[in-house]
């Protein structure tokens, strides 16, 4: 096995962004690669950023990715997406949930939201992937499943197949939430080609 990549996971706190990260990591190593993870929590308990970095690979020696090595951001918050821009490099992916959270400065009404964020990112000349994964989650009848989709929709950019996906899902996720989580990665997979 020669392919190796890097994984950042962003968000706010409780968005699912550990979990989602912790299905990434398993189906990987399921896949036969080393898996190295970890992971920042911030604020989170406050809706502060969360991040996970997951790096891969034949042999992997460190969890954490250096400025410019990310090759998936996986944004959970738009905003989140351009926090990280510095991660990313030219042939980098980002795979972003379209949902706003205001952060406390915007919801005082101390600042604004910036509106071109989609904008600025596909500027940059990376492959920009946007889905709404609630609108996902909310197809399959459970929005607490938003964090799948977005796991299913990065999977898209991963050798892994999304069979080994789903197995994570299986030995991750409490038994009377497996359904309804295979079918939100299903539909997040299917919504990058939508």
């Amino acid at each position: 096995m020669k392919q190796s990549g890097n994984i950042l996971f962003s968000g706010v706190g409780g968005q699912g962004i550990l979990l989602a990260s912790e299905l990434t990591a398993h189906a990987q190593l399921v896949a036969g690669y080393d898996v190295k993870k970890s992971e920042v929590h911030g604020m989170a308990q406050r809706g502060g950023s969360v991040e996970a970095h997951l790096r891969y690979g034949e042999k992997v020696y460190s969890p954490l990715i250096e400025l410019g090595g990310a090759d998936i951001l996986v944004a959970f918050e738009i905003l989140e997406a351009a926090r990280y821009l510095p991660y990313l490099h030219r042939d980098s992916a980002v795979v972003v949930n379209t949902q706003k959270i205001l952060p406390p400065a915007v919801a005082l009404g101390k600042t604004s939201y910036p509106e071109d964020i989609l904008d600025e990112l596909r500027s940059r000349q990376i492959n920009v992937v946007a889905i709404d994964a609630f609108a996902v989650a909310k197809s399959v009848g459970e929005l607490r499943t938003a964090n799948v989709a977005m796991v299913g929709a990065m999977s898209n950019f991963l050798a892994v197949p999304p069979d080994v996906f789903l197995q994570a899902i299986d030995e991750t996720i409490k038994e009377q939430f497996r359904h309804v989580n295979r079918e939100a990665f299903v539909a997040g997979r299917a919504a990058v080609y939508a």
